[in-house]
């Protein structure tokens, strides 16, 4: 079980942004965290990670305390149980596949994750001579190399085209069921939110509006927007739903007309 309750101060457009994260994820949960570029999806990521410290407030997972302000405890990224993958997935550029999976864990079963990647026989190359698709499997084989209690991934197949997307998020199906790691997921797209989630996480301006299970999140044919003008590459449109608000046109999210 993992308990988030942290506020912290985030740079918006209009001004600073006092965010507040309150969140209970059950152990084995994939959620995706869903909303507009600026909402404070990776923010959220990035301070379960460790990687950005919040104003105060306590997160514990599995009754274990990673942060709190009111006992000065803020565990190092290293002593987090986690496993990132980065949108532009950070690979070592100078290391093979298989020795960017050695680096985050010398006793992990690289073997078996380099097959259950399908990246055996890629093993000795290195991520200059990858494919999009490649590099992804690498990163994500690197995270659960460190035999996390929670993966998060930051929209790690956005940079793809539909059809390896489509195919990658089969395969991150398979892991999560095969493998049952708590899953934090960023993402624009509605389908592969709807897809992948157990539950869908809505962020508005660093605070979740509002949680629950894909199809009440995005009911099916449900209208969330109307195009009110057009001007050149300019689209104005007028929400017709607070929760899902403030999408941008040309940040590759799925809108449903």
């Amino acid at each position: 079980m993992i308990d988030i309750d942290v506020h912290i101060e985030l740079d918006g457009a209009e001004g600073d942004i006092e965010a507040h994260y309150k969140l209970a994820i059950k152990k084995g949960e994939f959620i995706t965290l869903f909303g507009a570029s600026g909402a404070g999806k990776t923010t959220l990521l990035r301070i379960l990670a460790g990687l950005e410290t919040p104003k105060g407030g306590v997160i514990t997972v599995d009754n274990e305390i990673w942060f709190d302000s009111s006992k000065k405890i803020n565990l190092p990224p290293q002593k987090r149980s986690i496993g990132f993958v980065f949108q532009d997935y950070a690979l070592f550029p100078t290391m093979s596949v298989r020795e960017n999976l050695l680096y985050a864990n010398k006793q992990a079963d690289i073997d078996g994750l380099l097959a259950m990647m399908e990246l055996t026989s890629l093993a000795s190359t290195k991520p200059q001579a990858l494919s999009g698709g490649q590099k992804q499997r690498v990163a994500l084989a690197r995270a659960l190399a460190r035999e996390p209690k929670i993966l998060l991934l930051d929209e790690p197949l956005s940079a793809l085209d539909n059809a390896m997307r489509a195919k990658l998020q089969e395969e991150l199906t398979m892991i999560h069921d095969k493998l049952h790691i708590t899953t934090l997921l960023v993402s624009h797209d509605i389908d592969e939110a709807s897809r992948l989630s157990d539950r869908v996480a809505l962020i508005d301006s660093g605070v979740i509006t509002k949680i629950d299970i894909p199809n009440i999140i995005f009911p099916v044919n449900k209208t969330v927007a109307k195009i009110i003008a057009k001007e050149g590459n300019k689209i104005t449109l007028e929400l017709l739903d607070d929760d899902l608000a403030r999408f941008e046109i040309g940040s590759e999210m799925s809108i449903a007309f």
